[in-house]
């Protein structure tokens, strides 16, 4: 195709034509000129709530954390189902324990599940659980060894409902099963339970009474708390996904274990600094939610993934390190750790991270 040449003159007289017969277009007539000033008004307004936004997690970020700010000697590692399925042995046993020494590792949390969608649990799903548990013992002596039992639960699911009485008990039977292995715990991970569940409380009080009876603890696995009053309905309205919790409700939950434990990765936060700060907003949240006895620890994203909700370069566990000191400041809260997610993921710098900014 050829294209023709067309002068100064040409280009200014075509100009002059397309702008006459754009202004005879009906966008200019009031009404839609107006609609178009309320949607630029509207995007404009967007982009500076989230420019505030973005400010502020910075500003959550800035400054030099408290020399306090350290290990409680309360800190725990998600491990998982290979220990206790038998493709891990004493040589990773081994190095485990060389990894752990010098922290503040208190627990480890056992994939020993997932649960049955109807509450219960597979029997000979974990064959070398009993023998794992007794070789920590031996190797580790002081280290609890709590089993984690998941899954996924309605509405946004099909599987776990947890409204059903008869889901709540067999998971509460589940437990009972796990800890007859000499688990030193339960650790309950269901995804996702929507904000304000009351099946999720009841079944929290059933294997509650479970746990207590052993006189062994319980510990969760929690969502974030809305950064914004009330996201959480937004979300479930907008994308019909209940990512957060109300502050009150996380302190509901809290108020039933002994221990919980909050999932602060997936963020979709583009760059590490505000990651940071976003961690360090989540655990002022957190510690203002959940009372003084129970244990509150920050999660560590120790693996690497470019989707829409996680960044590897800036979910980082040095930039949650940092962010969970900063909102922990010179509290002398003792009942506060940190806990690394996952173990076969994690990387020697992930865990240099950890104690150098943690334990050191």
């Amino acid at each position: 195709m050829r294209f023709r040449r067309i002068g100064a003159a040409g280009l200014r007289a075509r100009w002059r034509g397309l702008r006459g017969r754009w202004r005879g277009l009906p966008v200019r007539r009031p009404a839609v000129r107006a609609a178009a000033a309320v949607l630029a008004a509207a995007v404009v307004a967007a982009l500076l709530a989230v420019a505030g936004c973005a400010a502020a997690l910075r500003l959550e970020y800035a400054g030099d954390p408290s020399a306090e700010a350290r290990t409680r000697g309360r800190d725990a590692v998600w491990l998982g189902h290979a220990w206790v399925d038998g493709r891990r042995g004493e040589a990773d046993l081994t190095a485990l324990a060389a990894r752990l020494d010098g922290t503040g590792v208190h627990d480890l949390y056992v994939h020993t599940g997932p649960l049955e969608h109807d509450g219960s649990l597979r029997a000979g799903l974990a064959p070398r659980a009993a023998r794992f548990v007794a070789d920590v013992h031996r190797r580790l002596p002081g280290i609890r060894v709590q089993a984690w039992l998941g899954d996924e639960v309605e509405p946004e699911k099909d599987a776990l409902d947890l409204d059903r009485a008869d889901v709540r008990e067999r998971v509460a039977g589940s437990a009972r099963q796990t800890l007859a292995l000499g688990f030193d715990g339960v650790h309950l991970d269901l995804e996702p339970v929507r904000s304000g569940s009351a099946g999720f409380l009841a079944l929290l009080d059933g294997v509650h009474a479970v746990t207590a009876a052993a006189g062994v603890p319980l510990s969760v696995a929690a969502p974030q708390i809305d950064p914004l009053p009330g996201l959480h309905r937004v979300g479930v309205v907008a994308a019909g996904h209940g990512k957060w919790w109300s502050q009150a409700y996380f302190g509901r939950v809290a108020a039933r274990v002994e221990q919980i434990a909050v999932m602060t990765y997936d963020t979709a936060m583009p760059v590490e600094a505000l990651y940071g700060g976003y961690v360090a907003q989540q655990t002022g949240l957190a510690l203002a939610a959940t009372p003084a006895g129970v244990d509150l620890l920050i999660g560590l994203p120790a693996y690497r993934e470019d989707t829409f909700s996680h960044r590897g370069s800036a979910e980082t566990v040095a930039a949650a390190v940092r962010g969970a000191r900063l909102a922990l400041g010179g509290r002398d809260r003792q009942a506060f750790g940190l806990a690394l997610y996952v173990d076969y993921t994690a990387t020697p710098a992930d865990w240099a991270a950890y104690r150098g900014g943690w334990c050191a």
